[in-house]
Order: structure tokens, then C-alpha cells, then sequence
């Protein structure tokens, strides 16, 4: 069995979540948890939150145990970018680009 939680449009550039999603990929979710916390990268507080809900909903939709749970997938993909104008020397603008992230994680037992 497995659960999964996804995150949409989260205002972090993809690459960035994609090199902590590295880190935890196939590891249980309390050494997760743990990269997590003590990883000093802006999308863990982001990925944190959304590995604590894919957790709650394998507890208590689907009636699994935490201590048996792996990170079984977890990816990110592009979300909608944001244009936004820098204003430049001699009346010149230059875009912006706010890049946004969705991201899923999908956690299961161990069978």
C-alpha cells in the first residue's frame, strides 16, 4: 500500500528542491525526517511539512504503521513561472523569472 501528498505551485525554484529530494529518496521516514531537520537547504521546511502529511495519510486512510513507512517516490516538476520586470540602466527591463515548484512524495511499507 502506499499514500501520497503533493505540494502545488510553492515558491521555491525546482533544481533546488530536487537536490534535497536526492537526499531522502528510498530511505525510511524517520532518517528522513531527521536529513530533513538538520539540513540547512530553504525547500527542507517545504518538503518537511509534506513528508508529515504523506505519513498522516498512510496512518490514517489507509491504517499503516510510521516506523515501517519508506519513501518509495518523490519528484518535482516544474510549476507556473511568475514574470516579473528589473528595472535597468538608460530605460532597459529585464525579466525575472519566479520559478515554482509541485512536488510529490509517496511513501509505503516495506512489503
Amino acid at each position: 500500500m502506499e499514500a501520497r501528498a503533493s505540494l502545488k505551485n510553492a515558491r521555491i525554484a525546482p533544481r533546488k528542491v530536487q537536490i534535497v529530494l536526492d537526499l531522502i529518496r528510498g530511505k525510511d521516514v524517520t532518517t528522513a525526517m531527521a536529513i530533513l531537520k538538520y539540513t540547512p537547504k530553504a525547500a527542507c521546511e517545504y518538503l518537511e511539512k509534506l513528508l508529515a502529511s504523506a505519513v498522516a495519510n498512510a496512518e490514517n486512510n489507509l491504517g499503516l504503521d510510521k516506523e515501517s513507512l519508506v519513501i518509495s517516490e518523490c519528484y518535482v516538476s516544474p510549476g507556473p513561472i511568475l514574470k516579473r520586470i528589473m528595472p535597468r540602466a538608460q530605460g532597459r527591463a529585464f525579466r525575472i523569472n519566479k520559478r515554482t515548484s509541485n512536488v510529490v512524495i509517496v511513501v509505503s511499507d516495506n512489503a
